[in-house]
């Protein structure tokens, strides 16, 4: 292989020699969060590295003659913000080319590199390999998959560059004149290895290799079709921002960031999935959150070893502290102003690329039963509003229990004529409450499950009419009676009224187990079945936080935003149990310094 051109060495080195094309990035050892994951993370860890190594060993038996190469992943070691970046650590004697991996680094010979990388995609119908010629006849080849990459981009910004632009005159006026000329895209880094460059490939980016050089360029240059910013579909916005996340993982960073513009917000990037290759982001405020619910959710992040993320809730059952509880302990939404909020009071968010729906943590139970617009409406509407929530809770979750309890074991309890009444309406029903009421509730279910899965235009109407339908149906048929239809409809609207999904079927399934206890031992049952459930919920921790923070341990500074929203003006700090210190979020002469202006 000949020496090559000082002008070519010049004009590339923006590319392989800058210190922009370098992705220097620390690792960091996975360290797991609990004996549950810490075993699984070592033994799919072990067996990772077998089948690599026999992959590697059956592809190419020549591929681990490099030599004492290190850069593997050191125990210590911080990380950056790529946790799966690649070492650069030398061994002695052989070639230092390594990564965390310990992958075959690149040949000088283009054509070793190509045939490499063609073995490994071959069957690969979707990735492109294109070869040219740059200015002075060095050839070179462009590795990308057709359909996630901006082919308008790459063929303006990278091959008219390559083509017609690279002088070899350049290398007598410097590096600086090479770079003014070289590739125009920013999102850049080294490749120093085959398996680099595969990953680079799969995850949207165009791979750049020279003849004569032993490693390449990645450049960022994503396109396909995405879908644009729409309003969010689970959530409906009565007031406030229009806006909803989307699949793509940068817009919805992008979002955050027009919402937050500071320097303070931070957002870490982690890499998860074997096959997936998942870009997963952990958002936070420093300087607002407490930095040991950071470093926490970090450590959880780092710990997860995985084949697949497809989406968030993979995620979250692998870091949360009960993950056999029923209550959520992460909250999700699609929309960005809900997210600001929560990171602005000192929370962290979780963004998966290909989802809408971004993971809060930690969180409250109170947090669950409140609403974006109870911040942007008046404090007296939005009181109301909360009440009315916390009140249709209640019922959602005990109303048929009590029914169960007071019909079979103390009717006593009843107005004569309201005792009258329904045991008229029962006279002619051959099943006991608690097989009447399951009925229902079974049946109510199954309807709304349907209206759900159906498409839109049609599942709102099953679920309407075909609960009017059954109710109606059955009642003339004796299988219920009229009481307990109504209780089961007053119940579904309750629920409704839920703002989180995930509260709120957490709800419909506690409500069977009152219903279980009501049946079997009456008001008591539903007595010891409340002091068990909220006992559970005491004992509950969202990243260290307790469950029920506010209330269960008691936090007067919190009582400003739990039952009640005070107003603007009197909402002076920050919820304690998230933020660092006793941080400000009003002055307390805001609102006599507004009205002394007029």
């Amino acid at each position: 292989m000949g020496t090559p051109h000082p002008g070519t060495d010049a004009a590339f080195f923006c590319i392989f020699g800058g210190k922009t094309g370098e992705n220097v990035t620390a690792t960091r050892a996975l360290r797991p969060f609990s004996a549950k994951v810490g075993g699984r993370t070592q033994r799919m860890r072990d067996w990772r590295r077998k089948w690599r190594h026999r992959r590697m060993s059956m592809d190419d038996p020549h591929s681990g003659s490099g030599g004492g190469g290190s850069g593997g992943v050191k125990k210590g070691d911080s990380a950056g913000k790529n946790n799966e970046g690649h070492g650069g650590g030398q061994g002695g004697g052989g070639n230092g080319n390594g990564n965390a991996d310990g992958g075959e680094p690149l040949q000088p010979s283009l054509a070793a590199n190509e045939e490499r990388l063609g073995h490994i995609l071959q069957d690969c119908s979707d990735i492109a390999f294109r070869r040219f010629r740059i200015k002075d006849g060095r050839e070179a080849l462009l590795v990308y998959t057709e359909g996630i990459v901006d082919s308008a981009e790459t063929h303006l910004h990278m091959l008219m560059p390559l083509l017609f632009f690279v002088d070899p005159g350049l290398a007598e006026k410097g590096a600086d004149a090479a770079a003014s000329q070289g590739v125009s895209l920013s999102q850049m880094r080294r490749i120093d290895s085959v398996e680099q460059a595969v990953e680079a490939v799969l995850s949207a980016n165009v791979l750049l290799l020279v003849d004569g050089y032993a490693e390449g360029a990645a450049f960022n240059v994503k396109g396909g079709t995405r879908r644009s910013v729409q309003e969010p579909n689970s959530e409906v916005v009565i007031r406030g921002p229009r806006e909803g996340f989307t699949e793509n993982l940068r817009v919805n960073t992008a979002l955050l960031r027009f919402k937050i513009k500071s320097p303070d917000l931070k957002m870490v990037r982690f890499v998860k999935g074997t096959y997936t290759r998942t870009d997963i982001v952990l958002a936070y405020i420093d300087g607002i959150a407490d930095r040991k619910i950071v470093q926490e959710a970090k450590r959880r992040i780092e710990a997860i070893e995985i084949n697949s993320v497809l989406e968030s809730g993979y995620i979250e059952e692998l870091i949360e502290d009960h993950p056999n509880s029923p209550f959520p302990q992460l909250q999700y939404t699609e929309r960005p102003d809900t997210v600001a909020g929560q990171l602005l009071e000192g929370r962290f968010a979780i963004l998966v690329d290909g989802t809408p729906f971004v993971m809060i943590g930690p969180i409250t139970v109170w947090q669950l039963l409140q609403a974006s617009e109870d911040y942007y409406e008046r404090f007296y509407i939005s009181n109301l509003i909360r009440w009315l929530r916390f009140g249709f809770a209640l019922i959602a979750l005990y109303l048929p229990a009590l029914y169960v309890a007071v019909v079979t074991f103390h009717p006593d309890m009843l107005p004569t004529t309201l005792l009258l009444s329904v045991a008229a309406a029962r006279e002619a029903i051959p099943f006991p409450a608690l097989v009447e009421m399951l009925i229902m509730e079974v049946s109510f279910e199954a309807l709304r499950e349907a209206g759900i899965r159906l498409p839109k235009t049609v599942g709102q109407a099953v679920s309407i009419l075909g609960a009017l339908v059954v109710g109606q149906a059955a009642v003339e048929a004796g299988i219920v009676s009229a009481p307990v239809v109504i209780i089961v409809s007053l119940t579904g609207i309750a629920s409704f009224t839920i703002p989180r999904f995930s509260l709120a079927i957490t709800i419909r399934i506690l409500r069977f187990v009152m219903i279980f206890a009501a049946a079997a031992f009456g008001l008591y049952g539903l007595v010891i079945a409340t002091i068990m459930l909220v006992a559970h919920m005491c004992n509950l921790n969202s990243f260290g936080v307790p469950y029920l923070t506010g209330v269960a341990p008691f936090r007067g500074r919190d009582q400003q935003d739990i039952f009640i929203r005070t107003p603007w003006s009197r909402m002076n700090y920050m919820p304690g149990t998230y933020v660092q210190s006793r941080r400000k979020r009003t002055d307390q002469n805001t609102k006599q310094g507004v009205h002394e202006s007029w």
